[in-house]
């Protein structure tokens, strides 16, 4: 392959490539003109023309720098014409013109002359790099919701917790290891002190009651009021609890429905359960557990959660790929899904997630006695975050409920059978 270069002379401007010794041509300019200095165009290309060399790797890559440079200066040599044009030219404008249009079919040439597809494969790059410009406008799984949920938090950032300040095992047996517990942030009438608690059987896996409690104290040494709900006298069946991932908000009580891609709600004074589909592809059964390198936690794959707005629910999909899937609970009988939104974090990359002025929070396991608050996903933004680097003192290895309570601003904690609290700190 031959690469032919046309040096072009002007006093407007000048190009120069720099050869190597071995390939250095010399090309005898003569000038025939005796109004414009650029000798005769005919003549130097003639003699141009003669002067090639064989492309290797190494000068295609110095042709293609000198393309590079070729396309930046044509812009600012157009700028010039435009003044030139402007003004008494005495016929230099016509000839300079021409002279352009030749160097633009030159350049045209040279780039059918790579044969290494230097220059082709640059564009191709540059048209890939739109696709996925383009792509990442319009991922489906970054769905924006139809309206913004309100500000919820009367407080500030949240930046810390500390303690433990709660610590017992309360009436629960030894064996049953998994539950949850916590405070109403919404209570009913005469129940604002009130504590609840759900445990679950020695299988870890089912429960068919939730009792209360009318006060921290009672709760430790185990008091219950006469209020104790049974939802069902079979354990497990149809609309009984599966799972320790249960919230009370509002006098009535979320969980994920047994052997069902559902959540639940029992309410506690009509006894009425009612409930919420999930969406199809939602992982349930023990399919899609929160875990770490260790272990996952069985049947966790549904976790709801509640902050100073009212219920939330925490899960993954397929058509997610696994992520955390947030979706907002509308009060009401039955409760309806508010909005939906999609995260980048895979649930079984994170050991529990909890709420807390309307922003998702994600754990992870440290070591047997550190727990991290790694993640957060806010909704109103869209904005996660990967590196919160909030620890948290564990009590047991093991964390299978988390929950955020906005009455007392506290965390609460069950891990193998102990009820845990910390205070939450916000900025």
């Amino acid at each position: 392959m031959k690469l032919y270069i046309v040096i072009l002379l002007s006093s407007l401007f000048h190009i120069t490539q720099q050869l190597n010794q071995q390939d250095r041509c010399v090309c005898e300019l003569t000038n025939k003109e005796k109004v414009f200095p650029h000798e005769t165009l005919n003549s130097v290309n003639d003699e141009a023309s003669k002067c090639s060399f064989k492309v290797n790797p190494q000068k295609s890559v110095e042709l293609e720098a000198l393309y590079f440079g070729l396309d930046f200066r044509l812009p600012q040599l157009l700028q010039d014409l435009s003044t030139l044009e402007k003004e008494d030219d005495g016929e230099l404008y016509g000839a300079v013109s021409l002279q352009l249009l030749h160097l633009r079919d030159e350049l045209h040439e040279l780039e059918e002359y790579d044969t290494l597809q230097v220059e082709k494969k640059r564009k191709d790059n540059l048209r890939l790099k739109r696709d996925l410009d383009e792509c990442k406008n319009r991922n489906d799984f970054n769905i924006q919701p139809t309206r913004q949920p309100d500000s919820v938090c009367p407080h500030a950032k949240f930046v810390n917790i500390t303690g433990p300040r709660f610590y017992s095992t309360g009436e629960a047996p030894s064996n049953h290891k998994y539950g949850g517990w916590g405070r109403d942030p919404k209570p009913a009438l005469g129940k604002e002190n009130w504590y609840w608690r759900v445990i679950l059987t020695a299988s870890n896996i089912y429960a068919n009651n939730i009792n209360f409690y009318s006060s921290l104290s009672a709760l430790t040494v185990g008091v219950k009021t006469p209020d104790k709900a049974l939802i069902h006298a079979a354990n497990p069946t149809t609309n009984t609890i599966q799972g320790p991932n249960v919230v009370f908000y509002c006098d009535a009580l979320y969980y994920n429905c047994y052997n069902s891609d559902r959540v639940c709600r029992f309410n506690i004074t009509s006894k009425a359960i009612s409930n919420i589909q999930l969406p199809k592809g939602t992982r349930y059964n023990s399919k899609g557990n929160f875990c770490h390198l260790g272990k996952c936690y069985i049947y966790t794959d549904i976790d709801l959660a509640t902050d100073e707005s009212g219920v939330w629910v925490i899960y993954s999909t397929v058509q997610n790929f696994g992520n955390l899937v947030l979706s907002k609970i509308e009060e009401g009988d039955p409760p309806m899904f508010a909005q939906t939104w999609y995260t980048s974090v895979n649930k079984q990359a994170v050991t529990n997630t909890f709420m807390a002025c309307g922003i998702l929070y994600a754990t992870r396991y440290v070591d047997k006695e550190i727990e991290e608050i790694f993640y957060s996903f806010d909704p109103l933004t869209g904005v996660e975050k990967f590196n919160l680097g909030i620890f948290i003192n564990k009590m047991c290895p093991d964390i299978n409920f988390l929950n955020y309570s906005p009455v007392d601003k506290m965390l609460h904690i069950h891990c193998d059978t102990y009820m845990v609290s910390y205070e939450v700190l916000f900025e």
